[in-house]
């Protein structure tokens, strides 16, 4: 015994060793972020400082009526489903020229070769329909698996002349599992689909969509016992030999169907599901049509049942999840921008938003305080006070979501490429962030004229 307590003061001393110089470390712990310590890199920091942080700020009912004011009177938002049933020649066109420009601006392939007339040739006959006097008729589905929503009807990765390999100018968005869209056409070679989605028209590979009737599509959606994703991403379990429901990924705010109970058996594909929450997972049969699964996911992921209520609380703890993931143009490299940050934090709560940062601060709904171009600094800075935890603070481009404020300094946090401000020797000091980030606002600049602040045009409050 008295041997064992020996080594087990050695192994706790060589232990101590071990951790000391990490301790350490973390002490010395900086950040070229400014004014940024690893406190406030947690949501509970910010929790903290909220009083009646978990006040509801809108009902479900004031939520719904909040989507069918935004469906019926912002042209960014839209029911797929209420898409007209047979488009003209004319119509059809103007969808597919909606979304599929020549930009004016010069692209480039990765490799550094500019594209030309003929690039754009190649993809604009791709996307050519044949003409019919008894138009065409709209199809409608259920995305099966996180979908890429692109200008034309390609996977090439294309630049502009900055030539920043992060930025694929092709790239539009992303649609997730549940997502009802509306089939406008499909391009040439078959592989392609220009779909609308609540919030956007892009193309996606038909691989990502199960046709479906409108009435199927309708159930799926409105159905009344269902999950909300409420991480950043969770997976359903693991499936031997059923790659449709096999760890399939589910990013924040996907809504599926629980399963009815007395549908759920004692056993499901070889496990006991009780210790897992069983939905109908849309996926495509060879066929391509829509086939509702059973799928498994864990009670210990982080899904919600039902929405998630619309607290400031929730806000806080919504964005914290997606702390340090790297930003991604248009949803690229599986994560998001910074309208997809905000705009999935506030859909797990059931909220819809437009997609682009322009088309949510330039469009009017919840409470919306303007700026103009001579603004007085002043006066932005008074409204910067009056801030409440979840405002969305907008610039041109941009969009940040407001935390609070520590030592007179608000702060926000915002999935965001580059870092800019003055250094103490009055320099403009230029990084990168890259990333969902905690930042002051006061400091950031976009160049040496314009701060954040002098660029600031709305600031948005969801109510």
């Amino acid at each position: 015994m008295k041997n064992l307590i020996v080594m087990t003061l050695l192994m706790i001393s060589a232990l101590s060793i071990t951790i000391s110089p990490v301790r350490a470390e973390q002490q010395k712990w900086g950040s070229d972020v400014m004014h940024v310590s690893q406190t406030q890199l947690h949501a509970e920091h910010w929790l903290e400082k909220l009083q009646g942080s978990e006040q509801v700020l809108m009902t479900g009912a004031q939520i719904s009526s909040h989507n069918r004011a935004l469906v019926e009177h912002n042209r960014f938002i839209s029911d797929p489903l209420s898409t007209h049933e047979v488009l003209s020649d004319k119509q059809l066109n103007g969808k597919i020229h909606l979304i599929s420009k020549v930009p004016t601006s010069a692209r480039y392939y990765i490799d550094g070769r500019k594209l030309t007339p003929e690039d754009y040739k190649t993809y604009q006959d791709n996307m050519q329909f044949t003409p019919t006097e008894q138009g065409h008729k709209i199809e409608y589905g259920l995305i099966v698996k996180r979908a890429a929503m692109r200008t034309f009807p390609t996977d090439d990765r294309v630049l502009n002349s900055g030539m920043d390999a992060d930025l694929d100018r092709f790239q539009e968005s992303a649609l997730f599992p549940g997502d009802a869209v509306a089939i406008l056409t499909r391009s040439q070679d078959s592989q392609w689909a220009l779909v609308q989605g609540f919030n956007y028209l892009a193309w996606t590979r038909v691989e990502n969509v199960a046709l479906a009737s409108k009435e199927q599509v309708q159930t799926f959606i409105k159905a009344a016992d269902f999950i909300v994703v409420t991480g950043a991403k969770v997976f359903t379990q693991y499936v031997p030999e059923q790659a449709g429901v096999s760890e399939q990924q589910l990013d924040m705010s996907v809504r599926l169907p629980l399963v009815a109970q007395n549908e759920v058996p004692n056993a499901l594909y070889g496990q006991n599901p009780y210790a897992n929450y069983v939905v109908w997972l849309p996926t495509r049969t060879t066929q391509g049509q829509l086939s509702l699964q059973k799928a498994l996911i864990g009670r210990s992921q982080d899904v919600h049942l039902g929405y998630l209520p619309f607290t400031k609380a929730n806000v806080i703890r919504q964005g914290f999840k997606f702390l340090g993931e790297r930003y991604g143009w248009g949803h690229d490299f599986n994560g998001r921008d910074c309208t997809g940050f905000v705009g999935e934090i506030y859909r797990s709560f059931g909220i819809l938003m437009p997609r682009n940062s322009g088309d949510q601060g330039g469009t009017a709904y919840g409470i919306d305080t303007h700026f103009i171009k001579t603004t007085p600094l002043a006066d932005k800075l008074a409204a910067i006070e009056q801030l409440e935890v979840g405002d969305l603070l907008y610039i041109p481009g941009h969009v940040m979501l407001y935390l609070g404020e520590e030592d007179g300094q608000p702060f926000v946090i915002h999935d965001v490429k580059g870092l800019a401000y003055f250094d103490d020797n009055k320099r403009l000091y230029k990084g990168t962030l890259n990333g969902v980030s905690v930042t002051p606002l006061l400091p950031l600049r976009l160049s040496v004229k314009n701060s954040y602040v002098d660029r600031l045009y709305n600031i948005k409050r969801i109510r």
